[in-house]
């Protein structure tokens, strides 16, 4: 579909229309919101996709970008600072994510209301439950566990908040990584598990070492994608040097795993090959974004940059298609998956659970980092 760079216009019209359909209250890319028949609220899956728009205005210089963002931030933040549907006592990282946006709005708008929902958001990491290794459970719902979709939703923010507000003290954030490292790394394959239980004590935790069974590749992209974005910050240069080695590593862990033809990698990262398993498209953009954007940064050598972009391309060919009706879709996107909470035992951890959780077009958990790494593509073309 877009295997070459002049093709790529294509994109910009994909984003345009799931743009032009979207309100605050209803965009399009949040499948668990339509299908949930949710209430607006602030959530992860549109912070995003709105830190990918910012990213497109930055890069393409378009305010239209930032203009969208800008509208549909003013519909959740309240001028007190207040946020539409956060509820700080759930104490859920997720939410943290979408804070990362307000940094940038405040910056280019002045608009004092983001600031205040800056220092709203931050406040619950101060109050953010920990498990015995130091690290923030991933959700009151899921105490004393750790998962690295959760080193993506909140660390970002926090090294950011402590790099504007906090004194340039990212000690916090540097040993949160670094106890993930030695306690959720396999070092045989080279990948991180999904989860760990600290308390060893959920159903579906190893007795012995808390992790979870498998590799899923949506939580390891979004552990790259905080890692390089982090980086990206850092003023620290100890701390820089630090989570480098840990990028690095996980880096050049997970490129063994990528598909021959595609470049693509797979649901279940390392079961290539097995029934059910299928290449996926928002953690395969993800590491693809990550690589080529940590190849720029002069973290990891030009042949990530070269791996990235064969992902990328693989990604178009196979998942960019045009419907019955004309338009544009995203496919291959895993929805959702998770572990547990106690009371939901088909969130095992198993192979089984993780490919039959339901695959869909257009959500933004694969729509926002196809942007970013398209992003990525554009700046090296530039």
């Amino acid at each position: 579909m877009c295997a070459q760079n002049d093709n790529y216009t294509k994109i910009d019209h994909y984003v345009e229309r799931l743009l032009q359909g979207s309100t605050p209250d209803m965009p399009h890319w949040n499948i668990e919101s339509i299908r949930g028949g949710k209430a607006p609220h602030w959530n992860y899956i549109d912070g995003c996709m709105i830190t990918a728009l910012l990213c497109a205005g930055e890069i393409t210089g378009e305010e239209r970008y930032v203009d969208f963002a800008e509208k549909f931030i003013d519909y959740y933040v309240a001028e007190d600072g207040t946020i539409r549907g956060y509820v700080q006592e759930k104490y859920n990282l997720d939410d943290i994510n979408e804070g990362r946006v307000l940094f940038d709005l405040y910056k280019k708008t002045g608009k004092e209301k983001y600031k205040k929902a800056i220092f709203l958001l931050r406040g619950q990491l101060d109050k953010q439950p920990r498990t015995n290794t130091g690290n923030f459970w991933h959700k009151q719902i899921y105490p004393n566990q750790i998962w690295l979709d959760g080193l993506y939703m909140a660390q970002v923010f926090y090294v950011r908040f402590q790099k504007e507000f906090g004194g340039g003290d990212y000690s916090d954030t540097l040993a949160q990584f670094k106890n993930v490292r030695k306690y959720m790394f396999n070092e045989e394959k080279k990948l991180y598990y999904h989860g760990m239980d600290c308390s060893k004590s959920i159903f579906w935790a190893d007795k012995e070492t808390g992790c979870s069974k498998n590799f899923w590749l949506r939580a390891i992209g979004w552990f790259c994608v905080a890692l390089v974005d982090i980086i990206e910050l850092m003023d620290d240069e100890n701390t820089r040097k630090e989570l480098c080695e840990i990028f690095s590593e996980a880096m050049e862990g997970i490129l063994q795993y990528a598909d021959a033809e595609t470049g693509m990698f797979y649901q279940v990262v390392d079961r290539k090959g097995q029934e059910g398993n299928y290449l996926e498209t928002s953690g395969s953009s993800m590491i693809a974004y990550a690589m080529i954007k940590g190849a720029r940064l002069g973290v990891i050598g030009q042949q990530y940059a070269v791996a990235g972009k064969k992902a990328f391309d693989g990604i178009c060919e196979k998942y960019l298609k045009i419907s019955a009706d004309g338009e544009l879709n995203l496919g291959g996107i895993c929805l959702v998956a998770g572990l547990g909470p106690q009371d939901n035992r088909r969130r095992d951890g198993s192979f089984e659970y993780y490919i039959s959780e339901p695959v869909v077009e257009n959500d933004a958990k694969g729509v926002a980092p196809f942007v970013l790494c398209y992003m990525e593509v554009k700046r090296n073309a530039q």
